[in-house]
């Protein structure tokens, strides 16, 4: 449980040094995602950056457990 908590706290250091670089990606906009503006309405539905953030998510684990 310590060694999980470890690399959690590791991968949300490094995430917050490389944030000026990861915020230029363009994820989150991507084609595929739903956006929908109203008036006094807005909704954004992030579903091709979900999928994505999944694949690569998954590939982590599988080669960390392999």
């Amino acid at each position: 449980m310590s060694r999980a908590l470890i690399v959690i706290g590791l991968v949300v250091v490094a995430i917050g040094l490389l944030w000026p670089w990861l915020s230029k990606l363009p994820l989150g906009h991507l084609p595929g995602d739903i956006v929908i503006r109203r008036e006094h309405f807005s909704f954004y539905f992030p579903v091709t950056t979900m999928i994505l953030t999944s694949v690569a998510l998954s590939a982590l684990v599988w080669l960390c457990n392999r």
